[in-house]
């Protein structure tokens, strides 16, 4: 059954980077702001705006967690004022994407292999998985037509690669048809797919 509408697709978080004239100094994040180190991280969780903030080896800032630039510098400002610092001279940088896509309509990914080789089985977050060179980035896609882009750049190529992959399953008829008639009637599912929710989750470097 072909689709009518294009995956909803939405950024989920926006790693973004920012340097300071003055880089920040592990040590200090620990004992002014409490900031835990973790490996070659310092790290501090922000309430608000909502945020995780990992200092680097070479002091500078990583922004985790928001969606927009706009919290992202909010978060960077919050913890230059808790340093007593201005924010003058601060630069950023834009890292990768991770970004959620939903089809509307359950996926057949136990067949999914079986017309393109080059998917793998993620059997430890029941999905299939594929390394799209043609997009750079890999997506996961789930039996519920939900699916996640990893290491994306912008949001439009996370739509771009949503369009090309979903018309290639229209055409293989791996989207699940489902009939929803009347809020009295049944709903009719070809076949019974078990919506569970997703563990994904992403390591910083």
């Amino acid at each position: 059954m072909a689709r009518k509408t294009a995956a909803i697709v939405r950024v989920e978080n926006q790693l973004i980077r920012f340097t300071a004239p003055q880089p920040f100094e592990a040590e200090e994040v620990i004992t002014t702001l409490g900031g835990k180190k973790s490996g070659k991280y310092v790290i501090l969780a922000l309430k608000n705006p909502r945020a995780t903030l990992l200092v680097d080896e070479e002091g500078r800032l990583v922004v985790h967690g928001t969606n927009h630039s706009e919290v992202a510098w909010a978060a960077a400002r919050e913890m230059l004022l808790r340093l007593g610092r201005p924010d003058e001279g601060l630069t950023t940088e834009k890292g990768p994407l991770v970004v959620s896509f939903d089809y509307g309509q359950p996926l057949r990914i136990d067949q999914v292999p079986e017309y393109y080789p080059n998917f793998e089985v993620d059997s430890r977050l029941e999905c299939v998985r594929i390394s799209d060179d043609l997009h750079n980035m890999d997506l996961l896609f789930f039996s519920n037509g939900r699916g996640i882009a990893l290491g994306a750049r912008h949001k439009n190529l996370v739509k771009m690669a949503t369009s090309h992959w979903g018309s290639r399953f229209d055409s293989k008829r791996l989207f699940v048809k489902v009939l929803v008639n009347s809020p009295a009637e049944s709903v009719e599912a070809e076949p019974e797919i078990v919506d569970e929710p997703l563990d994904v989750s992403e390591d910083v470097e």
